[in-house]
């Protein structure tokens, strides 16, 4: 009967069935610990563990059924120490269960975070299953530890796609997109075919790069394979073709959506809002309240954009106070630095420079640079040496804030500083971070920086790039011929 209760759900109901058991047994116990380990009511299944230790008649002990659910209990709370002390049971009690035992202390202490612990397990293991490969990788992947997971990802016997997939998680987690596209293209390559999931992790990464080409393949592999009816996947790709520059095939896949989140409408504002259309943004703002759906922080965080992009400062203000008094949503620094954005290009400085100082949240370095951006804009001197100097204590060495200071006193016509801020540059010894670009050619994301000769092709392009100045330049020879022969024959 405990069983069954495990299978509907009905945890109350099992441990009532439980309660009125005069002598529970090992089964007995087992399918209650199972019961709320399965319903996620991980507290409880430790509790009736300890219970069966303290068992008054100490005849009831566990087995190689009661150790999986019990770490994985463990896992659930995130208490290692707990797991550990079960993980010692394990060999006190000589049970012996194979790879589920194990790879349940893998998946414990990768959650916890202690992968020594973890690997130590899957050394110690005798035969490793593809459950224990792609658990302890799931343990890199979730500390971010991309080097050590593909080196794990590499050595594996067999892969299946929950091990692609992390590995595509993994990657777009942490920034590196064109590993994660790469990886999904290797996917590919060995016949595996992407399923929800992979998709919902690649996409980011499309969005990311721009590589449009392979976010429309992915669009049409989704709705030929029916993967469109998951709102998840909409709008992933309502994301990658706004930020591929694709405003109306997202707006329009927007519009197909029959039930709309609060993510497709944050996601769909903040495209337009990125795009520049600030008042289309902020009337779907004005939709979706209509529509009954309660915005979030990312939805506000979208708005204050679009009011800033459409130089609608005092509409930017009042939303801040609406998310905070309506909604009961704190403002995290992203709001901050969107309402000081807001502000500084409305020519509102003081009242920015104001806002940043009573911020209950200490201001970043992209606070202030929003700032000292502002001060150029409108040419304020004072508040820019304000932000400078807090810019000087957060990041003494990035170059583009002595340049954005440079290039103030530059249009002030203040030469001699403009000189010493170059001096300081030079002593400092402060070096520019070279900017890059990217662009996608059959399907591959190219990334390259100025006079960049490692890429494949490199002195092909090069060469044209030469031929093409030297078509330009002769071009406008000819121009010139051209005009002198017409004023010369003019009468």
């Amino acid at each position: 009967m405990v069983d069954s209760c495990d299978n509907i759900g009905h945890v109350g109901y099992a441990t009532s069935l439980f309660q009125q058991l005069i002598h529970p047994n090992i089964f007995s116990y087992n399918a209650i610990i199972r019961t709320y380990s399965h319903n996620r009511h991980h507290s409880l299944a430790v509790n009736f563990f300890i219970k069966m230790l303290t068992h008054s008649s100490k005849t009831v002990f566990p087995d190689k059924f009661t150790f999986p659910f019990v770490i994985k209990s463990c896992a659930g709370i995130l208490c290692c120490s707990l797991g550990m002390q079960v993980h010692g049971l394990v060999f006190k009690f000589g049970v012996d269960s194979g790879n589920i035992t194990g790879n349940a202390l893998i998946d414990m202490y990768t959650k916890c975070g202690d992968l020594i612990n973890a690997c130590k397990v899957f050394e110690e293991m005798g035969h490793r299953d593809v459950i224990s490969w792609n658990s302890l990788i799931f343990g890199y992947v979730r500390l971010g530890q991309m080097k050590s997971a593909r080196e794990l990802f590499d050595e594996m016997p067999v892969r299946t796609i929950v091990s692609w997939t992390t590995m595509v998680t993994g990657y777009a987690r942490t920034g590196c997109y064109a590993e994660a596209l790469g990886v999904f293209r290797e996917m590919q390559m060995v016949g595996i075919d992407p399923d929800e999931i992979s998709i919902i992790a690649v996409l980011p990464a499309c969005a990311q790069l721009g590589a449009l080409e392979v976010g429309k393949w992915i669009h049409m592999y989704a709705d030929k394979n029916g993967f469109l009816q998951k709102s998840e996947i909409c709008n992933a790709l309502v994301e990658m073709y706004a930020k591929c520059g694709c405003i109306d095939e997202a707006w329009s896949l927007f519009d197909q959506l029959v039930e709309k989140d609060v993510i497709s409408w944050s996601t769909m504002i903040g495209g337009l809002a990125n795009h520049g259309k600030g008042y289309a943004a902020i009337q779907l703002f004005e939709e979706m309240q209509k529509a009954r759906v309660t915005p979030n922080e990312i939805t506000f965080l979208s708005v204050l954009l679009a009011c800033s992009h459409a130089g609608l400062w005092d509409k930017g203000l009042k939303y801040f106070d609406v998310m905070r008094a309506d909604y009961r949503i704190e403002p995290e620094i992203e709001h901050y630095g969107c309402l000081v954005d807001l502000l500084g290009r409305s020519g509102r400085l003081g009242q920015a420079l104001e806002t940043i100082l009573k911020m209950p949240i200490k201001p970043d370095s992209r606070i202030w640079n929003s700032l000292l951006s502002s001060c150029r804009i409108h040419r304020n001197l004072e508040i820019a040496i304000i932000a400078m100097q807090q810019l000087m204590e957060l990041e003494p060495e990035e170059s583009g804030n002595y340049v954005l200071l440079a290039n103030i006193y530059a249009e002030l016509g203040m030469w001699e500083d403009v000189s010493n801020i170059r001096k300081l540059i030079r002593n400092k010894r402060i070096k520019k971070t070279p900017g890059s670009s990217s662009i996608e050619v059959n399907n591959v994301v190219q990334e390259f920086v100025s006079a960049d000769d490692s890429k494949p092709f490199s002195q092909e392009v090069f060469q044209i790039l030469e031929e093409l100045a030297l078509h330009h330049t002769r071009t406008s020879d000819l121009m010139e011929l051209v005009e002198e022969d017409s004023d010369t024959s003019s009468p």
